[in-house]
This record gives C-alpha cells, structure tokens and sequence, in this order.
C-alpha cells in the first residue's frame, strides 16, 4: 500500500476509536490527554500506568473504556495484605475424590484495573509480571495462556503518599507509557460539579466489538515511518544512556538510561498517535508528542538529580530540544 492508501485506511478504521472516546467524554469531563493515551495503549496492545493525585477520574476513565469496548474487565484494589494467589488464583484440594482443582483468579480477564498498584508490596506486584510480559499465568504446574487484548490498566498515586511501596524498576519498565494525570481547568470543575449536581448519569454503551480494534491495530502498524525518523529514536533512547555522545551534559543527572523497549515502544505509540490524527505516515511530532510518555519511567535519576530537585520530564524536555530533529 502506498501512503495515500494507508491514509485512506487510516480515516475509515480510526471512526472506531472516535467512538470510544465519544463514549468515554460522556463521563469523563476534559482530560484529552489521558484518553489519547489510553485508546493509544489499547491500540498498541501496551500496558499503562496512570499516575495522578485521587479524585481525578483516573478509575472512572480505565473502567469507561472498558465499558465501551464489547470485552470482559476486571478491577483488583491493591491493598498491602494482598497475596499473589488473590491475583492469579489457586489450587483448591478436592478430599472427595483427592484431586486438585484450579481456581482462576481475576486477572484471566482481557482489561485489568490494578488500582493503586503502589499499596501492594514487591511480591505481589512481581506476580503481575509474567502476565504482563508473556501474556500468560502459571499455577501450579499448569501454565495457561491469557485471551487476547490482555490489558493492565494500573493507577497509582504518587510515591510521597504514606503507605506506598515504589514499583520495582524491571516492572516499571513493562508498561508502554506512564501518564501524568492533572488537575481539570476551571470550566472543566465547574463542568464536574454541574454534572455530579444534577445527578445526570450517562450510560455507557459497548460500541465497539474486539475484531474492530484488532482490525484498526493492523492498519495502524502499517502506518508509514521514514528510516531518519527510526534513526531519530534510536537517537532519543541512546541519549539517555550516553549523554555525552550527543554533546549533551546530563551524565551526572541521569543513573540508568532508557532500554531498548522505549525504542520499541515509542515508535508503535507515534504510529498510534498518527492513527488517531488520521494520518498514514508518522512526523516528527508525533515521536516528540509520545517521547515524555514512554520514557519517563524509563529514566532513572541520580541523587544528584533529585538533590537538585530535577524531574525526569525536565530532562526530556532537554533532549527533544537537543537532539537534532530529521
């Protein structure tokens, strides 16, 4: 196919993704960004955390999305006496005929809410991990694959709250992007409060069918992308690891850079964010648009940095400014 009939492509197959999010915006007052990001995931097939104080409709928007979408969704509260069988069920002895029988817990869903994934501890968090990673539970001796889409969908509020336990850097890592979720503008709360005055509540209708989403994910991965701006990526990513190298003095700023999986990740979100602009070729913005997300878990700060009060996003900010754009 030719760009001119991936975009054609692009315009039929993204009306099911404007559907979604018309279906979401019912509930869900302003908060553009954060719903970009999530039909984004759902497109990419990655999982996201959702990073915000609460009250700021973070589990409203995950569990609308889900609704929208014709497919079975789960919500699992993190709490800190929580256990890995509570997540991905057990072995139960049968005395009567002295078998064992395997019951499957929450997580055999295709959308998962961890919500406040920080008020479990480490071990509990790690038993997400092969889930998230190979897309399939071991219990016991049986090993059983998940259906597809398998989405985590986890919130957390962030870390300077009492009683949160920091997500291990090896599960950080496994979700495609983390999103800041912010405060709505004044004429978005009055908005809110309106609507929670009134008591109007929308229903929110399933209108869209799992094939639909796979069928524009296929579309969306053949989405056009130019070598240089592959090579522009790879630039952003390699940056983070060896600052240096790219005339940039961040060394002493930064411990570890971002993995190969940012790269990864960061040219399948700006085909996605393409997708959704309706476009079938990717531009330099749309890789500059997704680069905060994708790597802002994915740098890891020295104590210089947080010494100097720097944030991860400062020195992405930085790099989209540095790094030469193609």
């Amino acid at each position: 196919m030719d760009i001119q009939e991936i975009t054609q492509s692009v315009e039929k197959q993204s009306v099911v993704l404007r559907q979604v999010m018309a279906e979401v915006q019912k509930i869900v007052v302003g908060q553009r960004n954060l719903v970009e990001r999530l039909l984004i995931g759902l497109l990419c097939e990655g999982h996201l955390l959702l990073e915000g104080l609460p009250g700021l409709a973070k589990t409203t928007a995950v569990k609308t999305l889900a609704t929208s979408i014709r497919t079975t969704f789960q919500r699992i509260q993190f709490t800190p006496d929580l256990l890995p069988a509570d997540i991905l069920g057990t072995q139960i002895y049968r005395p009567d005929n002295g078998s064992f029988e395997i019951r499957k817990g929450p997580i055999f869903h295709n959308i998962i809410l961890a919500d406040e994934i920080n008020r479990a501890p480490a071990k509990v968090q790690s038993a997400l991990l092969e889930a998230m990673q190979e897309q399939q539970v071991t219990i016991g001796e049986k090993t059983f694959l998940l259906e597809r889409p398998f989405l985590v969908l986890a919130t957390q509020n962030p870390i300077e709250q009492e009683g949160t336990y920091p997500l291990p850097e090896a599960q950080i890592d496994r979700f495609m992007l983390k999103i800041k979720v912010d405060y709505p503008s004044p004429e978005e709360e009055k908005e809110i409060m309106n609507r929670a005055y009134n008591g109007a509540a929308q229903n929110v209708n399933g209108v869209v069918e799992v094939a639909a989403i796979e069928s524009a994910r296929n579309i969306m991965r053949s989405i056009h992308m130019e070598e240089k701006l592959v090579d522009y990526i790879v630039r952003l990513s390699g940056a983070t690891r060896h600052p240096a190298g790219f005339g940039l003095d961040l060394g002493p700023l930064i411990s570890y850079g971002a993995s190969p999986r940012a790269s990864i990740w960061l040219g399948l979100a700006a085909r996605a964010h393409a997708f959704l602009n309706g476009r079938g070729y990717v531009t330099p913005q749309d890789i500059k648009s997704m680069a905060p997300d994708v790597l802002r878990h994915r740098i890891i700060l020295s104590y210089e940095a947080e010494a100097e009060g720097q944030t991860t996003d400062d020195l992405i900010r930085i790099l989209l400014e540095r790094i030469e754009v193609p």
